[in-house]
């Protein structure tokens, strides 16, 4: 008798405010979007063999589940082993199995094509293997994965969002508590228009991990002065600026950008409740320049194409998105304006940088979930 297969999905996510603050154990605000991975698992009567296809490069790769190990040189084979050793890690216990993954979540832009990866295998495999995992274990497990198999001290926003989005709410995520509340995504005459810049400058990981030692360093000295501080999300502006000269001028921006992102993601649901979106364009800008000169995450590519939006009176706001160094800009633009805009913007950007943007008109989805099982 074939065995059957198990199709789970899981969407990439965008982030409309709160960036880098989830690691800090502050707030974000993002949502699942309508691109997703695709994940087809299914056991092959081995003890111990695992066979996967990542199908859109067309590339396979198997090990063995009693002897693995992150490959060096990187790649979406660390994802794969990250999940299956996290879930290892809690208590799975798994026999050989085979699979099969493809998807439309752009890998690069800042949608968080990795954590949609990690969370249809993670949601696959739970089910194939009946482990009656809760959905927070394996949001867990599968942003483990990158810390212990890819290297990237990432905090939970991106798997939190690929498994508890739902259509047409954004999500606001206490980092700290995991208490989380939805909001109603209506821009009215607005929509959601992404560009990503097609450029990721080498310096992701390394980088990352550099701003997470930066802000643990800045909350070393704060609890010097103020014990109660356990991470940057208990820091107050007025506590943080007791410190400007006791902190290097780098720590202090880092720290900066924190404290007031936090806040503004608090403002940006405010803002959501009384539908005053023109004030959620404001805080999206203002994000923008903290990450562009305090966190220093962002890269000429994202502030050109930001720059070029402000004197465009279609357009409340715009900032980047997701980690830094390339990927995708946010901007919140009128619906009829969004053709021509895309074609000033494209052209300007290639004449600019000689790259061809990529626009993406995305819808705020469901997360993480089961497909038809095929017997």
């Amino acid at each position: 008798m074939k065995n059957p297969t198990i199709i789970a999905q899981s969407p990439g996510r965008i982030n409309i405010i709160g960036e880098h603050t989830d690691y800090n154990d502050g707030f974000v605000l993002p949502a699942a979007i309508d691109k997703k991975s695709i994940f087809r698992l299914t056991k092959n009567n081995t003890p111990d063999t695992v066979n996967i296809k990542a199908l859109n490069v067309d590339q396979q790769f198997s090990f063995q589940l009693s002897n693995f190990h992150p490959l060096p040189s990187g790649g979406w084979q660390n994802y794969i082993m990250g999940v299956v050793h996290e879930l290892q890690e809690i208590g799975a216990e798994f026999t050989g199995f085979d699979g099969a993954f493809d998807g439309d979540v752009p890998i690069g832009g800042g949608m968080s094509s990795s954590a949609a990866l990690e969370c249809s295998m993670a949601v696959g495999l739970n089910e194939l293997f009946d482990l009656k995992f809760d959905v927070w274990q394996l949001i867990k497990a599968s942003q483990m994965a990158e810390h212990n198999f890819v290297g990237i001290k990432c905090g939970i926003m991106d798997q939190f969002a690929s498994m508890m989005g739902r259509k047409n709410q954004v999500m606001l995520l206490d980092c700290r508590s995991l208490e989380f509340e939805y909001y109603p995504f209506d821009l009215g005459d607005y929509q959601l228009l992404l560009l990503n810049t097609n450029v990721s400058h080498t310096l992701a990981s390394s980088d990352y991990n550099t701003r997470r030692s930066e802000c643990e360093s800045g909350v070393a000295m704060i609890q010097k002065g103020f014990s109660a501080v356990k991470n940057l999300r208990d820091v107050t502006p007025e506590i943080l600026q007791n410190y400007k000269g006791k902190l290097s001028d780098s720590v202090y921006r880092r720290c900066h950008h924190i404290v007031t992102e936090n806040q503004r993601v608090l403002d940006a649901t405010d803002a959501l409740k009384h539908k005053d979106i023109k004030l959620l364009g404001t805080l999206i800008y203002q994000s923008h320049h903290s990450l562009q000169h305090d966190y220093e995450v962002s890269c000429p590519e994202l502030d050109f194409l930001v720059d070029f939006t402000k004197n465009k009176d279609y357009i409340l706001g715009s900032r980047m998105m997701g980690g830094g160094f390339g990927g995708c800009t946010i901007s919140i633009i009128k619906k009829e304006k969004v053709e021509d805009f895309i074609e000033l913007a494209g052209a300007a950007y290639e004449k600019q940088f000689g790259i061809t943007l990529t626009p993406y008109e995305v819808s705020i989805g469901d997360g993480g979930s089961l497909g038809m099982a095929i017997k």
